[in-house]
Parts: structure tokens; C-alpha cells; sequence
């Protein structure tokens, strides 16, 4: 519409122009004004490297010059990073940077101060290693038959619906070009996913879309015939999102195209509003039963879950259920609860669900204690912009990370705050085609690929900084924060560390003493 209303302003600017000068022996005069903003909106419509600009023609440039004065983002939206401070513009740019491979230093010394409260850093050795290339980490438990060589950082769970096709093309593209894995959401298997031919992680939630019974439960048969594609590496069964656990995923009727409907097996005009609960189980044991029968169906691809720790008991539930049952997951992602979301209910986004750090050691020491450690991998989500964030992720118990925010950011995500109503002017979460129109794939994806491949090219090079040869070798005790009394204490100190094997004996922690004594695999 923007670019329609343009059009016809250079329409009548030009026909003012012609008439201005056969009117008045000066009118020519009009044609210095008319004629560059002619031109510069002609430009914006053609360029492919800014979908704002693209899609608001001529307008859009003064979204570059109030930024210049001030942040995008409004002043009540506030995030914090790993120092616990507010995304600044600059973090926001050094993404930016990254994704277009332009120069990405800073120059005059640190932006944080350093003798601030949940100031963080990491240790570095006087023996610095090099690490050549992208080490991988591979997934995938003893009963796994197909294990997947998996980045260090992927693309976090964002469904189509949620982001528009040109989005998911660009991220899944980027995914290919840079190997590493693009989690669909519980939105399903698009043909925006297929088209990009990136490994896929595809993700059960409630709605089991892409394998959803008439009645709303899990089809047997429609999995195994979805899980077949080469391009699904992994599978995640949803539990809990961090912005909204025990919520459900929401995906308001404004954003329910016909191609949606489709793909979710949904009504058109109607709220898609996931199930609190999953109905293919109800009990820890009848998770990991759930986690063995996906195994199966799916020729023996990883299995893992997904959630945001909540009550500690029901997490050692799980663990209980593994021992008793002999099934484990080939992995467990845990999500925090800062976690983002393109539409949640107030309540939920700022008040439920463990943040990410406290859910990441509590899983990690409660695998480690009840000797299933050695079995899972683990995956950290949530706000990872840089490669520090990644190392302080795996330095609490993480094996690898997934980043949603940080992936958006490459894509040109402005954090316009309109995920949740359609009208996404950067093309990144709306089913508007007049909108996502403006986000080019060809450059995006590069974009994507770029950020990811200089976000992991810094992580190891902080890695060998810290003298680790691998990522594995990353321990809590060489973090440290800054605390409010001005005591300095390292991560092993702020959430513990747990002996193997430890909840199995008389020496369990205190910390996991009383929730590992109410914890009963046959319930949550």
C-alpha cells in the first residue's frame, strides 16, 4: 500500500512539475525539488537491503534519522543481557554489522562499568589456544540411530504464522549455507521450510500441527510420514515456553492465512490457541514412553523435549521416570523465562517460568546427579546475541544454544513491536505480502549466514582465549559476576555445582533434597 501511495505522489509531483513549467517561465525551478525525491523513493523500491525502505519508499528514510537521535525501541520495552544491563543500540548494531560482514570492533575500551552490580566476565589464560573451524557436537543418546552433528548455535523455535514465508525462507537458506539447524516452532513443516532445504528441527507442541488427529491429538501415521524427510534432523516435543509456560502458543486469526489453515489443520478467522497440556501423555513415564514411540516412528532420528523449569519436583520427576524406565532423550532444551514471543498475555511474559541461567544449572546438576548426564545433551535458548553469551550458556551445563532474538536481528528486525498485530514493517512477522514483500531472501539469508558464522568465529576465539581447546572444557567457576556488596563470585559459587551420581546416594545437594524426595515418576 505504502509503495501504491508513493507512486501516485511521484505521479503528481511529476505531472505539478510539467504543468509548473509550461505555466511559468521559472517552473522548471520545481524540478529541482520534484526530481530527487523522485528518484531517491525510485531507489528505496528497487534496493533489496532494507526492507523499511522498501516497503515505506522515501519515508522510511526518516526511521535512519530519528534513530540517529534515539533507540527504536520504546522506552518501557526494556531487556537485559548477560551483564544484566539494557540492549543497547550498539549491541543492536554490532549484530547488524555482523550480518552485512562489515567491521565489527569497538574502539576505546569497555562500554560497562565494570565495578557495576552483575557485572560478568570471563577468565582468560596466559596460554591461549587456537581452535581451527566449527567443532561439532553430536546428539544423539545410545538408542538413537541416526545422531545429528549439530552447530554450537541454531536458529530457536519461531513458527511460520508467527514469521512470514520470506522469513522462514531466508532463515532456513541461511541454515543450509552455514550448516547449521533451523527449529520450525510448533507452527509445523512449511513449504517455506522445504524450499530453503536447511536441517530442520521439527517441533510437537500441543496442537501436534503437521501431524494433528481430526480430534486434536497426536496422529501416528502422519509423524511417520512427516519425520521421514531427510531434512529433519531432530524432534522436539514442546512442554513449555519460556514467555508463556503453561500457556500454549498463540497465533491471533489476523495472522490465519488459508496456506496456515492448511498447514495447522485450523479454522480460518478464529484465535490459534494451543493446548495448555499435551494429550499423548500425562505423566513423566508417559513422556518418555511418548519420547520411545517418536524414536521409533521416526527410524531412530534424536528425540528431546523442550521446556521452561518451573517447580523442581517435576523436572526430578522425569529424571525418576528415566531410571525406571531406561528411556532417556537424546536431548533436553531449556528455555528461560525472559524468554520472547510474538503474543503472550502480560502475566505470563513478566511472571512465570525459572529464568534460563537458574532452569540451565538445575537441569545440568540434576542430570549429572542422578548419572544420566553422559546420555543428554542439553540446549540452551534465550537471548543470545554474541559469543560470550553462548560461552557463559555452555559454561553453566549447556552443549549448545539456540538464538531466535539475535536471528531476527540479521533478518532486519527493528523491534517495531508489532509482532502480534500484522503489521510488521520490516516483513519479519506478518502474513502481509504487501509487507513481507519488502524482505529480500537473497540478501537476507547471506545476512543470517554471516552473523552466524562471525557469532561462532568469536565464540571460539573467546574459547581459546580462556584456554579451552573445546567447548566442553568451559566450567562455571571460570565466570564471575560482580554482586551488589561488591563481592565477586564465580557461577560454581551462584548455582552450585552437583557430584555424579550424587541424588542416587546419601550426599544429595540440599538444594535438590526435598524436591528429589516428592518426585514420583508416575505423576508431575
Amino acid at each position: 500500500m505504502a509503495r501504491l501511495i508513493f507512486l501516485a505522489f511521484a505521479a503528481l509531483v511529476l505531472l505539478a512539475g510539467y504543468l509548473a513549467t509550461m505555466a511559468w517561465p521559472y517552473g522548471y525551478l520545481a524540478w529541482i525539488v520534484a526530481a530527487p525525491l523522485v528518484l531517491l523513493g525510485l531507489i528505496d523500491m528497487a534496493q533489496s537491503a532494507h526492507a523499511i525502505r522498501r516497503n515505506f519508499p522515501l519515508i522510511g528514510r526518516l526511521r535512519y534519522v530519528f534513530e540517529s537521535i534515539r533507540p527504536e525501541m520504546h522506552q518501557y520495552f526494556i531487556e537485559s543481557d548477560t551483564n544484566g544491563t539494557p540492549f543497547s543500540r550498539e549491541q543492536r548494531s554490532v549484530v547488524y554489522q555482523r550480518a552485512k560482514g562489515e567491521l565489527d570492533t569497538v574502539p576505546f575500551g569497555t562500554r560497562h562499568d565494570v565495578y557495576a552490580e552483575g557485572y560478568t566476565w570471563i577468565d582468560h589464560s596466559l596460554a591461549p589456544v587456537h581452535i581451527e573451524g566449527d567443532p561439532r557436537v553430536t546428539v544423539g543418546g545410545p538408542d538413537c540411530k541416526q545422531p545429528y552433528e549439530a552447530s554450537v548455535l541454531n536458529i530457536s523455535a519461531m513458527s511460520f504464522g508467527s514469521l512470514s514465508p520470506t522469513a522462514i525462507r531466508a532463515l532456513n537458506s541461511a541454515a543450509k549455507d552455514g550448516c547449521f539447524a533451523h527449529n520450525t516452532g510448533e507452527g509445523g513443516i512449511s513449504p517455506y521450510h522445504e524450499q530453503g532445504g536447511g536441517d530442520l528441527i521439527w517441533q510437537l507442541g500441543t496442537g501436534y500441527f503437521g501431524c494433528r488427529a481430526e480430534d486434536g491429538g497426536f496422529d501416528p501415521e502422519k509423524f511417520r510420514a512427516r519425520a521421514a524427510s531427510p531434512q529433519v534432523k531432530m524432534i522436539e516435543i514442546k512442554l513449555s515456553q519460556g514467555a508463556k509456560p503453561g500457556h500454549g502458543g498463540i497465533l491471533p486469526a489476523k495472522k490465519v492465512t488459508p496456506e496456515i489453515s492448511k498447514i495447522r489443520g485450523v479454522p480460518l478467522g478464529k484465535d490459534v490457541i494451543s493446548p495448555p497440556g499435551h494429550k499423548a501423555f500425562s505423566t513423566p513415564v508417559g513422556l518418555l514412553q511418548f519420547v520411545a514411540q517418536l524414536r521409533e516412528l521416526s527410524d531412530g532420528k534424536p528425540i528431546g523435549f523442550k521446556l521452561c523449569v518451573g517447580s523442581p519436583s517435576q523436572f526430578l520427576a522425569i529424571c525418576k521416570a528415566m531410571l525406571e524406565t531406561g528411556i532417556t532423550p537424546d536431548y533436553i532444551a531449556v528455555d528461560g523465562g525472559e524468554g520472547g514471543t510474538g503474543a503472550a498475555p502480560l502475566e505470563f511474559t513478566n511472571a512465570v517460568g525459572r529464568p534460563l541461567f537458574d532452569g540451565l544449572a538445575f537441569v545440568h546438576g540434576a542430570l549429572v546427579g542422578a548419572g544420566l548426564r553422559d546420555r543428554i545433551r542439553i540446549i540452551a535458548s534465550g537471548r543470545v546475541l554474541n559469543g560470550f553469551d553462548i560461552a557463559v550458556r555452555l559454561a553453566l551445563g549447556a552443549d549448545l544454544c539456540y538464538s531466535a532474538r539475535g536471528m531476527m536481528f540479521a533478518l532486519g528486525c527493528i523491534q517495531a513491536l508489532r509482532c502480534n498485530n500484522n503489521t510488521c514493517p520490516a516483513g519479519v512477522a506478518t502474513q502481509d505480502p504487501r509487507l513481507y514483500g519488502g524482505l529480500v531472501v537473497v540478501d537476507k539469508r547471506r545476512r543470517v549466514a554471516n552473523f552466524h558464522h562471525s557469532t561462532i568465529r568469536h565464540f571460539f576465539d573467546l574459547l581459546g582465549a580462556a584456554g579451552c581447546d573445546h567447548p566442553s572444557k568451559l566450567e562455571p567457576g571460570m565466570v564471575h559476576r560482580r554482586m551488589g556488596d561488591n563481592r565477586v563470585s564465580s557461577f560454581a559459587e551462584l548455582y552450585g555445582t552437583v557430584e555424579p551420581g550424587a541424588l542416587l546416594t546419601d550426599r544429595i545437594p540440599e538444594r535438590y533434597a526435598e524436591p528429589w524426595r516428592r518426585a514420583r515418576a508416575d505423576t508431575f
